[in-house]
């Protein structure tokens, strides 16, 4: 049975929350894209395939400690925008990260092909 693009999404911020590595990366498709445009405090950058998915959430789980992390609003199609916020402490320095952000993500054959983050606002 084929999941919505928008529950594919839910699946991959439940598995995000949980710390669930596999269970993340087993969201996104071979190929995937994921694009990530940093804050003054994370570096920017894009990790390719499942591999470089799982990079990208090994270093936030093993460098940040998550406060919060909020997705608010989703808008649906093919492509999913998700609206949301976090805080996080950098766990070397203790700096604090606080923003609104913007999620796209591309979802195809119950898989995420892409993901682009854009940061909105500092609170």
């Amino acid at each position: 049975m084929k999941n919505s693009a928008k529950q594919v999404v839910e699946d991959m911020f439940v598995a995000f929350s949980s710390g669930d590595a596999d269970r993340f990366v087993a969201t996104v498709s071979e190929d995937t894209v994921w694009i990530y445009h940093g804050t003054q405090i994370i570096p920017k950058g894009k990790f390719e395939k499942k591999e470089g998915v799982r990079t990208f959430f090994n270093n936030i789980m093993e460098r940040t400690e998550i406060i919060n992390f909020e997705p608010q609003q989703f808008v649906e199609g093919n492509t999913v925008v998700v609206l949301g916020r976090e805080h996080q402490r950098v766990k070397r320095s203790g700096r604090e990260l606080k923003q609104k952000w913007v999620q796209i993500y591309t979802v195809e054959n119950n898989l995420i092909t892409k993901m682009e983050e854009l940061p909105l606002q500092k609170r």
